[in-house]
């Protein structure tokens, strides 16, 4: 900052160091890392938090947990969760699908795994698997540190499953997966296999909707 230069000020440097935790953070943190008094970084935080109240934000800021965070106001609550839950009630895409298969049969596995043997970029869709709580974050991998991924117990249950020992097994002449091409067949053969599943859970229980996964 040039000489003379005026700075961002004490609340707004607040506010834009509590927009990116994603846990409470404590005054003395805050007053450390803004070279301020903890009674300065206390009364700003106050005053930023009345402000927000008298305004009628949708969102308050809250000491919880000996720490500042934002959070959404509870009178918006209803409002986030239609959100939140906007979509999940559709049926996975053919591509998601086949993209959880991979992770079922292959897990734990980085999403550029999965992708060879899709043939295409999962990224967008990998991230849909998680959000919907159908796959997670199962470590990384030693030799390049990519994140690897596995189904969830979500994803059983809405299989009808009681393990991963009950998926069907790959057909016998499942190829090795030297190319892409193979690797792409692999993932077709895969997909049917889930599907499969998805179909016996479904004549099992008699109820279509909870054996094939919501998106």
């Amino acid at each position: 900052m040039g000489p003379g230069a005026v700075g961002p000020g004490l609340r707004a440097e607040l506010e834009a160091i509590l927009m990116v935790v994603d846990e409470p953070v404590g005054e003395e943190r805050l007053a450390g890392v803004l070279e301020r008094s903890r009674a300065e970084v206390g009364a700003a935080l106050r005053g930023l938090a009345a402000e927000y109240t008298a305004q009628g934000r949708g969102f308050d800021l809250r000491l919880v947990a000996g720490g500042w965070r934002f959070y959404s106001r509870e009178t918006c609550a209803e409002a986030v969760d239609r959100f939140l839950l906007d979509g999940q009630q559709a049926r996975l895409s053919q591509a998601a699908l086949e993209t959880l298969a991979v992770v079922a049969y292959r897990q734990p596995v980085s999403r550029s795994r999965v992708s060879a043997v899709r043939g295409v970029n999962c990224d967008g869709v990998m991230r849909t698997l998680v959000q919907r709580g159908l796959a997670e974050e199962a470590g990384s991998e030693p030799e390049t540190g990519a994140i690897l991924y596995r189904t969830t117990n979500y994803f059983l249950e809405r299989m009808g499953l009681r393990g991963l020992d009950e998926l069907p097994e790959l057909a016998p002449f499942l190829p090795e997966v030297d190319d892409v091409e193979a690797e792409s067949l692999e993932g077709t053969m895969i997909a049917e296999a889930v599907s499969a599943a998805a179909a016996q859970a479904a004549d099992g229980s008699g109820e279509a909707d909870r054996a094939t996964p919501d998106r």
